[in-house]
């Protein structure tokens, strides 16, 4: 485990936003898809989004995409207009399939930021957000307990408690970005 792992929900997008400075130092402007159909990510983002990237001396380009067919054009379109980095916040018009923007990404030579490992895995450059598996696996827990009698609202409700870090390493030479090495030394993976 790295000390990325246990981080407080509080703040989550900011974090993202901290990593994205950390993996593209130099970088002022970030492309980040937005789905103006989700209004909880939506709203969660514009809570937080803005103010952190622009602590951080990041300009924002937002690229609004309702459906899997204009996803291309946005990124493509934001590559040319001097995008440095792609930040995809969690949305699953965005991470399924899991292959559906890495391709795009990759081909523009943006280097991506993900909620998921699994779109990391697919080819995205990296990904910080919760460990699924240990959400579902204590999802898990509650429904046994449900099961053998516990009222539901006598139960707690949970936040992810671990998150991961993990950096795809094939993906930054295949777009000739080098990945800092304080990075690469906190990530729970690395994918070579």
């Amino acid at each position: 485990m790295t000390g990325l792992s246990t981080l407080a929900p509080g703040g989550f997008i900011a974090k993202q936003f901290e990593l994205v400075r950390e993996l593209a130092p130099g970088a002022r402007r970030v492309a980040v898809l937005t789905n103006p159909t989700n209004d909880v990510a939506r709203l969660r983002y514009a809570e937080e989004g803005p103010q952190a990237a622009a602590s951080l001396g990041m300009q924002i380009q937002m690229l609004e995409v309702r459906e899997p067919a204009e996803i291309a054009p946005a990124i493509e379109m934001a590559a040319r207009q001097g995008a440095e980095v792609l930040y995809v916040p969690g949305d699953p018009l965005f991470h399924a399939p899991p292959d559906r923007i890495p391709p795009v990404a990759n081909r523009a030579r943006l280097p991506s930021v993900f909620l998921s490992r699994e779109v990391v895995e697919a080819g995205g450059l990296l990904s910080y957000g919760p460990d699924f598996i240990d959400m579902y696996r204590r999802a898990a827990g509650h429904a046994d307990r449900i099961l053998r009698g516990a009222k539901p609202s006598d139960l707690p409700v949970e936040q992810p408690t671990k998150y991961l870090l993990v950096v795809n390493l094939k993906t930054a030479k295949s777009i000739g970005f080098n990945v800092p090495r304080s990075l690469l030394s906190r990530a729970d993976e690395v994918i070579e």
